[in-house]
Formats: C-alpha cells, structure tokens, sequence
C-alpha cells in the first residue's frame, strides 16, 4: 500500500472477486516503473496499491470467459482504449477517456489482482513458453517506447540522442539499435547507466555536465542528433535537447516533467528556420503491447539482462527508494509470491 515513496506498508487485503468477463491474476512478478515513484503525482490519490508492469498465472476465469484459462501464463495491459472514439479512430488510442479510465483491481504489487472485462477483452497477451514471468513484466514499457519511436518517426540510418540513461532509455536505445539506427548517443548523470547503455548499443556515452551538442558533433560526423529522446523530466535536460537536435530534426518528450516546468523557446530559430518537430507520447496501444511481446519472444530486444534487483513484497519499500535514488540499478521486479 502506497502512502508516499517513503512510506510502502504490507497491508492484509481480501482476495478480488471477480465477476462475469473477469479474469483473476495470480501475480508472479511486476516491475516498478518510474511513474510509480513520481510522488508529486501519486501522493494525491494515496493510500494505494500501484504497480503496472505485471506477469502472472490466470488463478480464477469468470463467467462467458472463453479465451483463456486457469493456470495459462499472461501479462496484461492496465489502461485499455473503447477501440471506437474519435481518438482511437484517428489512432491515438493513448489519449482515449476509456483507456485513463481503466485500471487492475487492486494494482500490480499484490499477490492478486482483478481484470475487469474491458481489460480481459482488449488488454491480455499470452506469455510464449519462452518468455519468463519476469521477461513478460517489460512488455508494458517496451509497448511505449515502440509508440514513442513510431511517433518520433524514428527510421533506420538516423542518429539518436537519448538523454536519461534509465530503463526507459536503454530501450530506447535497443530499439533503435535493433532497428538500424546510425549513431546512437547517451546521455545521464549516473556513470553506472552511461555503462550500461554502451552494453545495450549505444555507440558513445557522456555525462549530462559536458558539452553534449559538441560531443554529438564529434561521434556524428560533424552532426547533430535527428532524434532527440528526451528520457528524465529535469528542465536542464529539455534545454540541453533543444541545442541538440539537428535541422529537420524531432524531439521527441518521453518522460514527464514535474507539473510546473516550462521552458523558453526560441520560435524563429528552433521552427521556422530549422523545421525542428517537438512531439511526445503516452503509453502504448493493444498493438504496441503485442508487437512488444515478439521483440522480446525473439530476444531482440535483451530485457533479463536490465533487471539489477529482484525483491519480495515486504521489500517493495526498497525497491521504491532504489528506483527513486537511483545509483547501481536500473530494472527492479517485485516478486509477490516470494
């Protein structure tokens, strides 16, 4: 139960019931996202019980459930679209009401969570006998940097500079690598992540206190970035992205900022005469998650290798202050059946 990113109780809940079209998940592991610790964010709605990121074994089927049964391994989207809307019509199935509606039942660091039928209908994807629990957990997040790198349209050949070397960063930077991207640079303040980021494909890594536009201008022939994933909500990073793109470049704002961060733009010099897009992205559709799901079948996208820590349930305080604080981790996966 959340109370604030010090304050994780284990708390004694009764098992969901489920109804009609439900689905009750018996969660094996679930991963903790950087939202999660997003206090300013979350500490409103407390007490709660978050978690997204789950894999699971399908305990209980309800009623007119024909799909899928008991005992089949799954991971699950907590936030689904209507499919029908002017938005999912348009394909911004992310920004559907339906989707910011839905959500699990209680959420993801339990040892049991609800499916209500919408989420059963349009937001449960099978784990291949391949693909372990804890593998199945990255399917979320890997379903948004899918849709974050569509959107930025990202295309094999072009440079990408990723700044904030996290978790979300470093698929980021597989993606891109997977997909043929040229050079690849990373940028983050914890030299343990600049590392990391070298072993998952990044080409060249450096501190955010150098001279990034002139560091992407030596490994980049003499260019700058044609994407620019912007990965941490610090202010210092949006600036340090806005000198780094190049000309008919994108930025695309990735993570979200604290809720009263803006930034100066210089219109002339950034649109009309550099033709710079900035674009952003939230989430990831059904599709997303499926397409998701194969890369890391296929393992071409590496996501065992990213989890540092793999903790029980009375440890999820510890696992909130790693991700908070971030130091020599970067995947944490709470394990509720520890």
């Amino acid at each position: 139960m959340y109370y604030n990113n010090r304050d994780i109780r284990v708390e004694e809940m009764p098992v969901p019931r489920i109804g009609p079209g439900e689905l009750l998940v018996r969660v094996e592991a679930c991963g903790i996202c950087g939202s999660d610790v997003m206090e300013w964010y979350r500490v409103k709605r407390a007490p709660l019980v978050l978690g997204h990121e789950i894999a699971g074994e399908i305990a209980e089927v309800g009623e007119g459930v024909e799909r899928y049964r008991e005992g089949q391994r799954i991971t699950a989207s907590h936030h689904v679209p209507c499919n029908t809307c002017h938005y999912c019509l348009t394909g911004h199935h992310t920004v559907c009401e339906t989707l910011r509606k839905t959500n699990f039942d209680p959420g993801g660091f339990a040892e049991y969570v609800r499916l209500p039928a919408i989420n059963v209908d349009r937001g449960v994807y099978p784990l291949p006998d391949s693909v372990s629990f804890e593998e199945g957990t990255f399917t979320e997040p890997l379903a948004c940097v899918l849709r974050g790198q569509r959107l930025a349209q990202m295309q094999p050949g072009l440079s990408m500079l990723v700044i904030g070397s996290g978790i979300a960063g470093l698929l980021h930077i597989q993606l891109a690598r997977a997909m043929g991207a040229g050079k690849i640079v990373a940028v983050d303040i914890n030299e343990y992540r600049l590392k990391a980021a070298l072993r998952f494909g990044a080409d060249a890594s450096f501190h955010a206190s150098e001279n990034i536009p002139e560091r992407m201008r030596e490994v980049n022939d003499g260019m700058l970035a044609d994407r620019v994933v912007v990965c941490t909500g610090a202010r210092s990073a949006i600036l340090q992205a806005l000198k780094s793109v190049e000309r008919g470049g994108t930025i695309l704002f990735f993570a979200p900022t604290g809720p009263d961060v803006t930034v100066p733009l210089a219109l002339n010099e950034v649109f009309w005469r550099s033709e710079v897009t900035l674009t952003s992205s939230y989430a990831g559709s059904p599709a997303d998650h499926v397409a998701a799901l194969q890369l890391i079948r296929s393992r071409i996208i590496r996501v065992k290798e990213m989890i540092t820590h793999r903790l029980s349930l009375a440890e999820t305080g510890l696992g909130f202050q790693l991700v908070a604080n971030p130091k020599d981790s970067i995947k944490v996966i709470i394990e509720p059946q520890r």
